[in-house]
């Protein structure tokens, strides 16, 4: 009787084991997320109901900008803009932004990149107008302002931000979003901790028609540290 009643206790053991983990998988799927370690950041992707993909940061991330003018290396602030960090990483670790330009550069203003069209010259009437297909929210946080050697995102009006971001090479605080006008707000979510110089040397090139470096500044890779 002893032996029948262990059984029925190991069985209803596993019962409870296979429950508790088809709840687990159910729930799983129901969140639609899943972590994914990014060296000093997480990266949370989010498969949402309408069967997009959104990426999310849970850290800080440093990232450094190969051009060939030299290297940008930033901090971004994955704690305080998770989606607009987890999709400039996501783009990344795809390579996206690997031969793309810097397509426009105005001098004590900013330098701006993250256009695809810019990868081929015979799309130069395209330039500034690509992005990655995917649209975030935009996430203004108290605290990150457009100033000197902050990176933040370009977009054509709210919540409308792509591929595309700019480095500020002067304080912009006018681009902040508790700032007038209100059409034009741009989200901070880095800055620049080392290079500054290649900066200010990108923001020095001679430029012509609509900003373009007249020689090309190319953005070789974007390497995840």
């Amino acid at each position: 009787m002893n032996k029948l009643n262990q059984k029925h206790i190991v069985i209803l053991a596993v019962i409870v084991v296979v429950i508790i983990l088809g709840f687990m998988i159910l729930k799983n799927k129901l969140d639609g997320s899943k972590s994914v370690e990014v060296d000093r950041g997480d990266i949370v992707l989010n498969e949402n109901e309408d069967g997009t993909k959104s990426m999310k940061a849970t850290g800080p991330i440093n990232v450094v900008i190969k051009t060939n003018k030299g290297d940008i290396e930033l901090l971004l602030h994955g704690d305080k803009a998770p989606i607009t960090v987890g999709n400039f990483i996501e783009l990344a670790r795809g390579d996206f932004y690997d031969n793309t330009k810097f397509h426009r550069v105005i001098k004590n203003f900013m330098i701006q990149g993250g256009d695809p069209w810019t990868k081929d010259d015979a799309l130069v009437a395209k330039w500034g107008t690509g992005g990655s297909g995917v649209k975030i929210q935009d996430e203004f946080v108290a605290g990150l302002s457009n100033m000197r050697g902050t990176i933040s995102m370009a977009n054509s009006g709210p919540n409308s931000g792509s591929s595309q971001w700019f480095i500020n090479l002067v304080d912009n605080v006018n681009l902040d979003f508790d700032k007038f006008p209100p059409e034009s707000k741009h989200p901070v979510f880095g800055k620049v901790i080392a290079g500054m110089e290649i900066v200010d040397a990108i923001g020095a090139v001679e430029t012509g028609e609509q900003d373009r470096p007249v020689k090309p500044v190319i953005i070789l890779d974007v390497v995840i540290k």
